[in-house]
């Protein structure tokens, strides 16, 4: 039996569907977008360069691991979407920063490209470097510290419906010890006829 696989028996629940969250996929693309503007932008900054590409990374490794460890940890689950949300929120504050220190302005969240941005639904990180590459009116690093800006709050936004929900989720369903307890106890209900 695996769980992964869509089964539903025994007390185990259905996990690890990571590549279904609308949040993993911005996450994705947030990492591919911020390898990318880190080796253009950002390579000779040493420290920045690693913290930027390694918050990045982290915001979608713990996304998939948290859901990886949602059949046996609800616990985990949580820590692991709430460390997704700290590396981003941390890779936010380096994207604004860069800005800051080069004097660009920061886009409104309801700016005419953040909402541009935000309507395209891009599918990946190419998609976006391409988009970001027909607005010459800019500097490249500036259009794209702002892109990735919008795109990180739209991943914090999801993962904070995200947490919301695996909250609800266990406040229902309780953790792996009480489902187990559960099917131990309808498992010997189940002998006793």
């Amino acid at each position: 039996m695996n769980s992964m696989d869509g089964m539903s028996h025994g007390f185990i629940p259905k996990h690890g569907g990571y590549r279904n969250l609308v949040v993993y996929r911005v996450a994705e693309i947030i990492y591919d977008f911020t390898f990318r503007f880190c080796n253009k932008y950002v390579k000779n900054q040493g420290r920045t360069y690693d913290q930027m590409v390694q918050a990045a990374r982290s915001g979608m490794q713990n996304i998939a691991e948290g859901s990886v460890d949602s059949g046996v940890s609800k616990a985990s689950e949580l820590k692991l979407t709430g460390i997704a949300k700290g590396s981003l929120q941390e890779l936010k504050e380096d994207y604004l920063s860069y800005l800051r220190q080069r004097g660009l302005e920061q886009w409104e969240n309801n700016s005419l490209y953040a909402q541009e941005l935000i309507r395209a639904r891009f599918s990946s990180a190419q998609e976006v470097i391409r988009w970001v590459g027909k607005h010459r009116n800019f500097r490249p690093d500036h259009f794209g510290a702002n892109t990735a800006v919008i795109l990180i709050n739209v991943a914090l936004g999801l993962l904070a419906k995200l947490i919301q929900a695996q909250e609800k989720d266990f406040m229902q369903n309780g953790g792996i010890r009480e489902r187990m307890t559960r099917a131990r106890l309808e498992q010997r209900k189940h002998r006793g006829k």
